[in-house]
């Protein structure tokens, strides 16, 4: 049995689940005391089987020193997922800025389960959602006005030198991803139910479906299993353990990115009919007018989509790629100005090794995200997309404008 001196403060609950006994042990993510802990409960031999609050991802994060140096640049544009990368680098660096301020690097006791699950060749379940489909649920849940202040208070993240201490208690008592957004989440019940209470359903419904079918890592009968999760997702997650579940249609439902309501997905095709409507209408009113229009749609796309991959600092060449592009994609909703930009950038730049290196260190900064070619190429995807889509827009109501 556990001696209990070694949970004494530390919030835990047992909990049993057909036959198997579980421990829930709320752990701090920037606490040495957390990991000293997890070292202390498994070193006892009390339990079979390890279940971390991780998904994959963030476990590669964790064990894998090189994985932004294997980082392909092209198949990340071309498969959309600049946005997924941009967050993880962002909360990578506020981890490193924590680990230099606070001494502890944050997923302390985290590593430590992974370790010490190695050495005694003990079964490790990863029982966190992905965190790619955490944050794309998040992003969906959220109202317009939500979108913007995440937006804009996200960028101003980087520029705290120091985490305050209000971050740093957030931190001793809930999760990495909820610290991260803190004020957001304490103020948005769609991000609290997408980060934290969502989460908890899904490593219930891991936990559960995992005991009834253990993985083929289960070398052994799981009997005794210590689960390492955040304190925050104690209690909700000893909840969802002890209510009657569907684990399947739990883990499909939760693992499923809500569909875009349907004037979401028709309105880039309804602007690009609306634009060509105008065109037509102009040149059938007189052939100077019809000229004016195509002439308005592609000085203020060219010229906004330039001026957002010159602000990403991008090459001359790619700043003329923006502009040459943006009016012609801007009249295809299957193709972004930003993703042409950002494959000519890394073409251009071809980003080192020594860049991939050093990612980690430079996005700690917000400066180090221009210095770095690899967030560049990131920077010229964002911004010269935010400028198209500005330029859409504007063009879009001086074309009404120049018709009525």
């Amino acid at each position: 049995m556990t001696p209990p001196e070694i949970l004494t403060d530390q919030p835990h609950q047992f909990i049993e689940h057909d036959g198997v006994r579980l421990l829930l042990l709320g752990t701090a993510h920037v606490s040495q005391k957390s990991a000293d802990v997890v070292r202390s409960l498994i070193e006892t031999g009390d339990y079979d089987t390890i279940a971390i609050e991780l998904d994959e991802i963030r476990y590669q994060a964790i064990t894998d020193e090189n994985r932004y140096k294997n980082m392909d640049l092209v198949s990340i544009i071309k498969n959309k997922q600049t946005g997924l990368i941009a967050t993880n680098l962002a909360m990578s660096a506020y981890q490193n800025r924590l680990a230099e301020q606070l001494g502890v690097e944050p997923g302390a006791e985290m590593r430590q389960a992974i370790q010490s699950a190695k050495e005694r060749n003990l079964a490790l379940w990863k029982i966190d959602r992905s965190v790619g489909i955490t944050m794309k649920r998040t992003w969906r849940s959220l109202r317009f006005m939500e979108k913007i202040n995440l937006i804009f208070g996200f960028g101003g993240f980087f520029e705290k030198e120091e985490i305050s201490e209000k971050e740093i208690e957030k931190l001793k008592s809930g999760d990495m991803l909820e610290s991260t957004f803190n004020e957001f989440s304490e103020n948005s019940e769609s991000l609290y139910k997408s980060l934290i209470d969502e989460r908890d359903q899904f490593m219930a419904a891991r936990l559960q479906q995992s005991i009834s079918k253990p993985p083929i890592s289960s070398a052994q009968p799981v009997k005794n299993v210590l689960v390492i999760i955040g304190a925050g997702h104690l209690k909700g997650l000893a909840n969802y353990m002890q209510a009657p579940m569907d684990c399947n249609q739990t883990i499909n439902q939760l693992n499923t990115l809500p569909p875009k309501k349907t004037w979401v997905k028709l309105l880039p095709w309804l602007i690009t009919l609306v634009i060509l409507a105008g065109f037509a209408w102009g040149f059938a009113k007189n052939s100077d007018l019809g000229f004016d229009l195509v002439k308005t749609w592609f000085l203020y796309n060219g010229v906004l989509s330039g001026i957002g991959a010159a602000i990403a600092g991008a090459h001359p060449v790619t700043i003329f790629a923006a502009v040459v592009a943006a009016p012609f994609t801007s009249l295809n909703p299957t193709i972004a100005a930003g993703m042409v930009a950002a494959l000519v950038e890394t073409m251009i730049r071809k980003p080192k090794v020594h860049h991939f290196e050093s990612l980690q260190q430079d996005a700690m900064h917000l400066k180090g995200w221009w210095k770095n070619p690899v967030t560049r190429v990131l920077l010229v995807f964002v911004l010269t997309n935010i400028g198209s889509a500005v330029a859409t827009w504007v063009s879009g109501f001086k074309i009404f404008n120049q018709l009525i």
